[in-house]
């Protein structure tokens, strides 16, 4: 009995979540306030601040000042949880389903770039591309399959650029990524709940890599590829429970994770001096994710526990945007986007870990000029997706069945200053 909670518990807690944030999976689309006020659209291919160090590092060729950009967005979600069915495995369970699981997150932002010539310039930037943060009351019915989780990559990306000539120009930039996570849930044993926390971190190196084309003065397309990334998460798994279940205690614990490769490709192009269309889509190999396997120190856990799995089988996705910009003076820059963007998850093993569907995100924002020198970005977003059902069935955990409709709201600010 001890080895088969102990086994469930830790599988439990170490699930991957979503962040309820304005990307699929677990990855964030914040690493840019102009392009969140276009829904990212033309991300790879508007090249218009030091934020294409991530959109496309080409677009550094373009800028021709020295420029320092730095900002952060905010993002606040909501779950609607109804038709709620809940039993542990010996009978039902009393609890809430308020579905304030997602505190309000700040996502932060920072680049630098230098034109060293003609044709080549230099960046770096620090940006968050994953992160999650889930906490569902203590109360929550489904606190079995899940309950606390932080998650959070933060990468330092150093960028060279090469222009060969007045429309091709290429980038390339290695990322530098530290992910570190906390992850809870319950523990159903037969003498009271019990709680399991995970806790880890890890670095890892992967790179970022574009190509931008310009066509003609008013039309170019871009193309960037972000690079996998294989992370190797040591830490310790500490059980809580009852002593007279005999496991608690603390665990040597490593987590192989894999953060995704994508494909963002856009074309901007200029309607008119004052107007900007900008079009893009982004492909996200989440298939690659297709379990959680833990390996644990088995000198230290009872009983001979070495491999923990749990299934997950997400899907590739897309996501498809499309972005208006509209100069008002010379000064002042409206924008507004939409995007409709895929859910990796499937409804097999759809969890209250990773309750999200299908995507429409709604967009504006502003960019102010008070001067050549300095730009003031803000935007807002509006995030809707689809309902979802979860319906989960073990002979450890109980069953939790529930309908969720995520909403969320992003606010971002920024600061460009060219010298």
């Amino acid at each position: 009995m001890s080895k088969r909670l102990l086994k469930t518990g830790l599988a439990i807690a170490i699930t991957a979540t979503s962040s309820h944030g304005f990307a699929s999976g677990f990855a964030l689309n914040e690493q840019s306030i102009s392009g969140m006020g276009t829904s990212f659209a033309g991300r790879s291919s508007s090249a218009d601040d030091a934020s294409t160090v991530f959109g496309n590092p080409a677009g550094m060729a373009r800028l021709k000042r020295e420029e320092v950009y730095a900002g952060a967005a905010a993002i606040h979600a909501k779950s609607d949880i109804d038709r709620v069915s809940a039993r542990s495995p010996v009978g039902s369970i009393s609890g809430g389903n308020d579905g304030d699981m997602v505190p309000t997150t700040g996502v932060p932002m920072g680049y630098y770039v230098k034109p060293l010539d003609d044709k080549v310039a230099f960046g770096i930037g620090v940006y968050v591309p994953f992160g999650l943060m889930t906490d569902y009351e203590s109360s929550f019915q489904g606190r079995y399959y899940a309950d606390k989780s932080y998650v959070r990559v933060i990468t330092v990306q150093p960028t060279l650029s090469y222009r060969f000539n007045d429309k091709l120009s290429v980038g390339f930039g290695p990322t530098f990524n530290h992910i570190e996570g906390e992850l809870t849930s319950s523990l159903f044993t037969p003498l009271g709940d019990g709680k399991v926390k995970v806790k880890g971190d890890d670095v890892a190196v992967g790179f970022n890599a574009g190509v931008l084309y310009e066509f003609t003065p008013q039309t170019r397309a871009g193309l960037t590829y972000h690079s996998r990334v294989k992370y190797e998460l040591e830490g310790d798994t500490r059980v809580e429970a009852s002593p007279l279940a005999g496991i608690a205690g603390k665990y040597d614990a490593n987590l192989d994770l894999t953060t995704p490769e994508s494909v963002d490709m856009s074309i901007t192009h200029d309607l008119s001096d004052a107007l900007t269309l900008y079009v893009g889509s982004t492909w996200t190999r989440w298939s690659r994710f297709k379990e959680i396997r833990v390996e644990n120190d088995s000198a230290t856990l009872p009983a001979n526990l070495s491999t923990i799995v749990e299934e997950q089988n997400w899907h590739d996705t897309w996501a498809h945007a499309v972005g208006l910009s509209y100069k008002v003076s010379p000064q002042w820059t409206l924008r507004t986007g939409i995007a409709i963007d895929q859910s990796p998850t499937n409804n097999v093993d759809r969890s209250p870990r990773v309750p999200s569907g299908d995507r429409t995100i709604f967009s504006v924002g502003a960019g102010w000029s008070p001067s050549q020198d300095m730009t003031i970005d803000v935007a807002y977003s509006y995030l809707q997706e689809e309902s979802v059902d979860v319906n989960h069935v073990s002979a450890t955990r109980g069953t939790y069945r529930a309908r969720y409709k995520n909403s969320a709201h992003g606010l971002g600010a920024s600061l460009s200053y060219r010298f």
